[in-house]
Formats: C-alpha cells, sequence, structure tokens
C-alpha cells in the first residue's frame, strides 16, 4: 500500500498569489474545429453530454455515435475521413507563441498550460514511444511545446503542461464509444504497459521542460498507482527534486494532490478545498469550435465577474484559449482576453497575491454584486456600480472610511450606513475596486 500522505508539503506561494492561469488546447481537433454548443459541463444532463459534446477536443469520440450530429458533420464535411488526416492538415502556419504570451501576461495571467498530448494520444513534441504520430513528424513538423515554454518563460510567466493520462484513444484497441461518465472509468486503459507508456511521457515532460505545473486529466492507469520503479510515487518524487516549487493537480486518481480542481460546473465541491483551481473556456469548449459565436462566448464584463468571484474564494482561474489549427487566437477569444487585460492594468493589485477577506470584516453580495479581497495592507471591494450611492455589506468599524480610494489612488467618499458602508463609484462596466486599510 503505498502511503501518499509522504508526498504532502506546503503550497508553494507563487501558484497561491498567480491566481490566473491559461489554458491552452490545441491539437488535430483544432482542424474540423466542431461541437454543438450545448451547455457548460455540469449543466447539461448526462444523456445528452456525450452524443452532442460541447467539447470540440472530444471530436473523435462524437463522431463515432452513428446518429449525432458531429458524424453528420464529418460525414458531409469531412467525407468520414479517418480522424489522423486531421494531424497531417495541421500546419500551424500562423503560430506566434512570443504574440500569444505578450497577450496573456497583459490579461494578467502568471502561468500558462498547454495541452501536451489530449484523449486522441497525438503529442506535441517528440514524445519517446509515438515514433511519428506527433507534431515534430507530422503536421506542423515542429516541437511546439518546446516552443511555446520558450516563450513563456521569456515573458515572465510560468510554465505548465497538460497531460491525458486517464484516456488515450490511440493506445486502446477497438474502443467503445464513450457515452456515460462511467464508460470513462470503465473503457480507460489501466495496464501495465500503459502505464510505463504514461510514466515516460511525463518523465520526459519533466526532464525536458522542467514544468511548474503537472496537470493530468481524467486519471492515472491503475497498474502504474505504486512506489516502485515506473510507479507515480517515484514519478512523484522525480517531479519535486527537478522542479522543487512545482504543483501538481488532483486527477491523479486517489492518490496525490497539491491543488483541487472544478470544471465549469462540473466538481463545484472541490472548490471549497485549501487549495483549488476553476477551469473553463473563454466559450463552451476547450478546443476551437468554429460553431461557436457571441452568443457562446463570455464578454469581457462576465470573465472579470468569474475571475473576481474565484480569487474572492480563494480559488485560481485557469481559462482556457483554443486556437485556430494556423495557430490564430480567434476574434471573439482575443476580444474578450483584451477587455481582460484592460481591466487587470488598473485593478491587478486586488487580484495577484490576494487572499479571501475574514467574512467578519465583510462578505459578498450579488444585490448589489460585490465580492472581497485582501493583500498584505489593504482590504479591496470589487463592486459593480449601480449609478449612485452603493452600499457595501461590510462591517464600518473593521475599515479605514477615511483611506477609501480606487485603485489608482483617487480618493472615494465613504460613510458608515444601516446596511454596511456606502460609497461613491464612478459609472462604470465592469467592478471597481475600492481599498481600505483595515482597522
Amino acid at each position: 500500500m503505498t502511503d501518499w500522505s509522504r508526498l504532502q508539503r506546503p503550497l508553494p506561494d507563487w501558484y497561491a498569489d498567480a491566481k490566473l492561469g491559461i489554458f491552452v488546447h490545441w491539437g488535430a481537433y483544432s482542424v474540423p474545429a466542431w461541437a454543438e454548443p450545448t451547455g457548460e459541463l455540469g449543466a447539461v444532463d448526462e444523456g445528452t453530454w456525450f452524443r452532442h459534446n460541447a467539447y470540440a477536443e472530444w471530436y473523435a469520440n462524437t463522431i463515432r455515435f452513428d446518429d449525432s450530429p458531429a458524424r453528420e458533420h464529418h460525414r458531409r464535411v469531412h467525407g468520414d475521413a479517418p480522424y489522423d488526416d486531421f494531424l497531417d492538415a495541421w500546419k500551424a502556419e500562423e503560430f506566434d507563441p512570443q504574440g500569444w504570451c505578450d497577450l496573456f501576461a497583459r490579461a494578467g495571467a502568471r502561468y500558462v498550460v498547454p495541452t501536451t498530448k489530449h484523449h486522441d494520444g497525438i503529442a506535441l513534441w517528440d514524445a519517446p514511444g509515438t515514433g511519428t504520430r506527433n507534431t515534430v513528424h507530422r503536421g506542423p513538423r515542429r516541437d511546439l511545446v518546446g516552443e511555446l515554454a520558450t516563450a513563456v518563460r521569456a515573458a515572465g510567466l510560468r510554465f505548465g503542461v497538460y497531460y491525458s493520462g486517464g484516456l488515450d484513444w490511440h493506445v486502446t484497441p477497438h474502443l467503445p464509444v464513450i457515452a456515460t461518465a462511467a464508460d470513462v472509468r470503465a473503457l480507460r486503459p489501466v495496464d501495465a504497459a500503459y502505464a510505463v507508456y504514461a510514466h515516460t511521457h511525463v518523465r520526459d515532460l519533466v526532464d525536458r521542460y522542467r514544468p511548474d505545473v503537472l496537470w493530468n486529466d481524467i486519471e492515472w492507469p491503475d497498474a502504474g498507482k505504486h512506489d516502485g520503479a515506473l510507479g507515480l510515487a517515484e514519478l512523484f518524487r522525480h517531479y519535486y527534486a527537478t522542479v522543487p516549487d512545482g504543483v501538481v493537480n488532483d486527477r491523479w486518481g486517489d492518490t496525490h494532490r497539491d491543488f483541487r480542481t472544478s470544471e465549469y460546473q462540473h466538481g463545484l465541491a472541490n472548490e471549497g478545498a485549501a487549495a483549488w483551481e476553476n477551469c473553463r473556456g473563454i466559450g463552451l469548449s476547450f478546443g476551437y469550435n468554429q460553431a461557436e459565436d457571441s452568443r457562446h462566448l463570455m464578454s469581457g464584463p462576465q470573465l472579470v465577474r468569474h475571475l473576481v468571484d474565484v480569487v474572492s474564494r480563494g480559488g485560481n482561474l485557469l481559462l482556457n484559449v483554443g486556437p485556430t489549427a494556423s495557430g490564430a487566437i480567434p476574434t471573439g477569444q482575443r476580444r474578450t482576453l483584451e477587455a481582460l487585460a484592460g481591466w487587470m492594468a488598473a485593478h491587478s493589485a486586488a487580484v495577484h497575491g490576494s487572499r479571501p477577506l475574514d467574512p467578519a470584516v465583510a462578505g459578498p453580495s450579488d444585490a448589489p454584486w460585490v465580492r472581497w479581497t485582501r493583500t498584505a495592507d489593504r482590504v479591496w471591494a470589487l463592486a459593480e456600480p449601480v449609478g449612485g450611492p452603493l452600499v457595501l455589506p461590510a462591517r464600518a468599524d473593521r475599515l479605514d472610511l477615511a483611506s477609501a480610494a480606487l485603485a489608482d489612488g483617487t480618493p472615494v467618499v465613504a460613510r458608515p450606513d444601516a446596511g454596511g458602508v456606502a460609497v461613491e463609484l464612478p459609472a462604470a462596466g465592469t467592478p471597481v475596486a475600492v481599498a481600505f486599510a483595515a482597522v
């Protein structure tokens, strides 16, 4: 029996302070780039979800339902072509890693986590054991992981890697279609050969790229959950020896983790953990989905709200970008990121390095919309102006009202009110941060 508790350690400060990361889902699935925009994971019933999957990166599974709209789309548009034809059609001709990272940094991200192998089994680096089925030998003919790692670090950001250890549709012969969450558990590869294959991949990622985050997905093969040679415990020890302040997520089965995860509206119970991260796309898919439009994408103000809510409750947000097959960030996603960049330019002091505020001082409200954070010497109210005096749900005797100011230092009138603290805010369409000195 492996004693996973021996791997426990304090959460590195950099991760607790980061608050915002960028997820990047990019693969052969970015060529067809198609899924039904049915809804958010966790808000669509399971009987609908897999057959009408909103995740474009699940295209290889969704087209295997004989009666799915994805299958009809695949027949009509792609002539039922084999999935690997998309790898050869993927050229990444517009890939500009420096341009990506400039945008991510301006948006306030502190770390970037690209997919290195998704469920389709195609590696974005010359992964051992993959032969020519990777982006170095086919399609883009580039080490996309390495290029992005270099650009991320040149931008002053932390670099992480996503790896699908729980599913690999290429190594599972005659894979039945996945129609339920039970199928995910039952049909994932668990054997010793796949455990060694996955272990070798992740160890290679660690040794080549020294990632600050190891973000596994779905599960880890059961045969590899041990403390011996080529076991998961050994892999974690090697990772921490190589990257002492690295972190791992919670999707390795019942083993070890540094932080918990939620995804859209799925796994929300995990958001009560000491350290947690919500991941989601700007739209309903992680991989680029050409069927999405502005109705399915978060606007800048909606993204600001979501980020502030997550941070106020002690979490990080891992926000996904799904580039096109050419490597361009789609216009709608870019528009939302640029709006976030503009907001973060003025308000990042209330986000980065913050912690949740003691509820005895102040609490959240949805009418009016208010969230709270604290930093070393400030209490921050992040509130949406209402066109007049705004009453914040706070203890007036726990805040220095004379010190009230906007994030840029502009003084704000604040006074005690029967409902808490009344402040005069400028008109704006997104949350405005008001700083107080704590008493």
